[in-house]
């Protein structure tokens, strides 16, 4: 199989009083305001050079447009920003170097490796995480502060976070939105990204996920938390918005956890059922998910499109759309190839005032989906993939799920989905025969 990705090589709580807290709420929306509505003095755009011995002097004073770069070597004092405001035309980057050896910002017990606290236009890339298995985080943006927006994180290598399942590769506990996660490795740890606090009340918004592998997580390769009713924050969205998940790899073939611990590959939580962000959905494709010995692939509920993803599950269940917190509401699942033990795929428990649609699917069961119309899909026995399929057994990076005698007849896609992005072309990214099934 074509490698899909471009990769380079739950914290605790912070106790407090309340009134503590209200006063670094308060101080982080203002903030913000200030960011929002001030007009900075321009200065020149600089780039700045360090090494470990004197990099954390000048992460108080960079500005919109600086670029700090790290020198290779093993930085062991972390990563903590704090209150930086960059700009969308001028963010603040920090890096570390595109080729050779690495900046490696290394984990220690306790402590979060980069911290993110009330920041906003920040991109970090060319950096290496190594937990080497300490209690430790590496990137989270923290719950002591009130937002961490227009965040990018590419060209990272984030490894050796797993101590236990609880620890992650990145994290958000406070309001984010327009965030940017691509070209990363995340492997060998506890859960490769938990997104939105566990509660609900801090929303991840108007995501970019693409382009990551992700792989040897104990838990979950992905988590975006169910959302509770959004804060009005200034900046945050308020109209309808798309989180996108596409053309990552989500592996779980060699995955640690045991029965108790068992986790699907990815797991998407609903929107706000009211307000703001009630009619924002997920678009998930040109994804794959590869394998799971205890658990499905892949879990979603509310506003969902999931379309030319592969999944390969040759131990259980593939793809459900089922109730967590809530329960799935507007569903699209077109033109996927599915490979799963059970019922590959399962729809149930939809509300029946929103619109569920499956068409297209080219699904490899033990026994007959569950929810999906067998006109609309070409569902067949597990059993026939390797006559039918390339190479569907093969390992990962030789895996190939290409028909080898496509199926014609594919009835054509539900009209809302002709404006989904990218429904024309396949897994590959090339132009859809779409009389046939499946994702290529």
């Amino acid at each position: 199989m074509k490698n899909r990705t471009s990769v380079s090589n739950s914290p605790a709580p912070i106790k407090g009083s309340k009134q503590t807290v209200a006063f670094r709420r308060i101080f982080g929306l203002t903030l913000l305001l200030t960011v929002a509505l001030s007009a900075a003095p321009v200065h020149a755009q600089r780039t700045l050079h360090a090494t470990p011995d004197t990099y954390r002097q000048h992460l108080p004073r960079l500005e919109a447009g600086d670029t700090l770069v790290l020198a290779p070597g093993v930085y062991d004092e972390g990563l903590p920003l704090r209150g930086l405001a960059g700009r969308a035309e001028a963010p603040i980057v920090i890096t570390g170097p595109e080729t050779g050896p690495p900046a490696v910002l290394v984990g220690r017990d306790g402590r979060i490796t980069v911290s993110l606290i009330d920041i906003a236009h920040v991109t970090l890339r060319h950096l290496t995480l190594d937990g080497q298995g300490a209690r430790a985080h590496g990137i989270v943006a923290e719950g002591r502060g009130s937002f961490a927006h227009d965040v990018t994180l590419e060209h990272l290598r984030i490894i050796n976070f797993d101590a236990t399942q609880a620890f992650n590769g990145i994290s958000s506990k406070t309001n984010t939105w327009n965030w940017i996660i691509r070209n990363n490795y995340i492997g060998h740890v506890g859960t490769g990204m938990y997104l939105g606090n566990s509660n609900g009340r801090e929303p991840f918004v108007a995501g970019l996920i693409e382009n990551n592998l992700i792989e040897h997580t104990i838990g979950y390769c992905m988590q975006i938390k169910h959302q509770a009713p959004r804060p009005d924050l200034p900046g945050m969205p308020t109209t309808a918005q798309q989180t996108i998940i596409r053309n990552n790899v989500f592996d779980k073939s060699a995955s640690d956890a045991g029965a108790e611990r068992a986790r699907p590959n990815v797991l998407l939580g609903h929107w706000p059922l009211e307000g703001p962000g009630r009619d924002d959905r997920y678009l998930v494709y040109g994804n794959l998910f590869y394998q799971n010995p205890t658990e499905r692939l892949f879990q979603a509920e509310g506003n969902v499109a999931a379309y030319n993803n592969v999944f390969v599950n040759v131990h259980g269940q593939a793809a459900s759309f089922q109730a967590h917190n809530d329960v799935p509401r507007d569903i699209e699942f077109h033109r996927n190839t599915v490979i799963g033990r059970g019922p590959a795929v399962t729809l149930t428990g939809a509300d029946p005032a929103h619109a569920q649609h499956a068409v297209a699917n080219l699904i490899y069961s033990e026994t007959p989906p569950v929810g999906l119309s067998a006109r609309d899909n070409r569902i067949a026995a597990l059993n026939d993939i390797t006559a039918e399929l390339r190479a569907p057994l093969a390992p990962r990076d030789t895996l190939d799920l290409t028909p080898i005698t496509p199926s014609p007849g594919a009835p054509a896609l539900p009209p809302n989905a002709l404006a989904l992005p990218d429904i024309d072309v396949d897994f590959h990214g090339r132009p859809h025969d779409q009389t046939t099934f499946g994702a290529k």
